[in-house]
């Protein structure tokens, strides 16, 4: 059995365990655990979670229209949209791998970081990017490219800031180098153990901090100062992980190689991570997505009139009886709310998932699978997956409940962020809120006002109305 075909039944173990699921396998719903209940649970979910939620729930690319700033040290560095991964004068066999994954073209994020990546000498880079985008090909394939295989010992070392995640980079690589067999990664996360006295031969560690500070600074099974590409992934999430920071700072303290290329990923790119980025890259290519401009232009907004949550469910009734919905997602401000809505329309017969923050990690997982693939039609949730979750074939956003902030005013991000889960990719979508009383009203105004956008009042009642929302 070749090195990479070792890997890849390794981490297919991993990924069992983990509770993902591996490509052609069926996964049940998973459901909730017991436990005490709360009312609000929008911080249920941590950033660690949330980021493997955005890694799973997109198998393929997502297109990103946005325009890349990137921003050089050096002027007279030369700046090249690369079209094609053959420009690129990858080896035959990552080449190889490249297309087995099904890319056939570089994405933005890749045609413009990977250019840099793989010139010489190797440059450094701080790279922002959202999710979905393709950061983790772009990387992989970078570090990749740079092992000599004739050498025994680890000369790329990638941090992610938790087990899940650096499972789920491992299987990119691993897919990546299937057609090289020389090609030897080796996991450095809770569970794996080396003996005491060994060193490590593999070429590539994909790990956590914790583990990597003690093998390689506690019981030295590998020499920091032979890593020749250090890759740290998910910085924002990173930051947001207790003591991380510190670990990877003093696993950067012993990269000393002359020659060592850091690159630095993160989906954000706020002042907290670029101060952590340049504390640890030093004269780095920085290349940004321009912050996308809060445009709601492709969705329709609506708003249903009620009196309680038994016509607020009448209203979404009276909608599915008229017109072809694709997928929808509806957002609750409570669990109690969430339960009692899934448990109503799976009674009528829809094919609805419910996510909430109580789910395991595994079971939020299993959850998304099922209506990534459309076997669920509908997804109930609270704020768990108000951001960041893109599910291209969302046509409608329900807004069951409308967001509000602590002090019962209207959470217009919290807004934008729900109903920007419809109208993806510049295609049209759908907006229904809710509204049971004034209360509820005046924070539906205070979104208008906001926004500047009209909302229009929808009576569900009224089937030639309906019927033209699906035009």
């Amino acid at each position: 059995m070749s090195a990479a075909a070792s890997s890849t039944d390794a981490l297919a173990s991993k990924v069992e365990q983990l509770g993902l699921r591996k490509p052609g396998e069926q996964v049940e719903n998973g459901g909730a655990e017991g436990g005490p209940k709360k009312e609000e649970d929008d911080e249920e979910i941590s950033v660690a979670e949330k980021a493997l939620l955005q890694k799973i729930v997109r198998k393929g690319l997502i297109e990103n229209k946005n325009d890349i700033e990137v921003q050089r040290k050096d002027p007279s560095s030369p700046l090249y949209h690369v079209k094609t991964f053959e420009a690129m004068n990858l080896k035959p066999a990552l080449l190889k791998g490249v297309y087995a994954m099904g890319f056939y073209a570089p994405s933005k994020i890749q045609e413009t970081a990977l250019p840099t990546l793989l010139a010489d000498p190797p440059q450094n880079m701080i790279a922002q990017s959202q999710s979905g985008t393709g950061k983790t090909a772009a990387f992989v394939l970078a570090m990749l490219s740079r092992v000599d295989t004739t050498k025994d010992y680890p000369q790329v070392l990638c941090l992610s800031p938790t087990y899940e995640l650096a499972i789920q980079t491992g299987e990119v690589a691993a897919r990546m180098a299937s057609y090289d067999p020389d090609i030897k990664i080796r996991f450095a996360v809770r569970g794996e153990e080396v003996n005491r006295g060994e060193k490590i031969t593999e070429h590539i560690i994909i790990g956590t901090p914790g583990k990597v500070v003690d093998w390689a600074l506690k019981f030295r099974f590998f020499n920091l100062a032979q890593i020749t590409v250090f890759i740290l992934d998910e910085a924002d999430v990173m930051i947001a992980t207790q003591g991380h920071q510190d670990q990877s700072y003093r696993i950067r303290k012993g990269l000393t190689n002359p020659n060592l290329q850091i690159m630095f990923f993160s989906a954000t790119y706020d002042e907290e991570v670029m101060e952590f980025a340049e504390a640890i890259v030093s004269n780095p290519v920085i290349i940004r997505l321009k912050r996308e401009e809060e445009s709601l232009d492709n969705i329709k907004q609506y708003y249903v009139q009620c009196k309680d949550k038994e016509e607020k469910y009448q209203a979404i009734s009276n909608i599915y009886g008229v017109i072809t919905i694709g997928q929808a997602m509806i957002f609750c401000r409570t669990r109690q709310t969430s339960m009692w809505l899934a448990e109503k329309m799976k009674k009528d017969g829809h094919a609805v998932a419910m996510l909430s923050g109580e789910l395991t990690v595994e079971q939020r997982i299993a959850v998304l699978d099922r209506f990534r693939e459309g076997k669920d039609k509908v997804l109930i949730t609270t704020n768990v997956l108000a951001r960041g979750i893109d599910i291209e074939q969302v046509t409608i956003v329900v807004n069951f409940d409308l967001p509000v902030d602590m002090k019962r005013q209207a959470d217009c991000d919290t807004y934008l962020h729900r109903i920007g889960r419809t109208g993806r990719f510049g295609k049209a979508g759908i907006a229904i809120n809710l509204v049971d009383g004034s209360e509820s009203f005046a924070v539906l105004k205070q979104i208008e006002q906001h926004f500047g956008k009209k909302i229009m009042k929808l009576d569900s009642e009224d089937v030639d109305e309906i019927e033209k929302l699906g035009n």
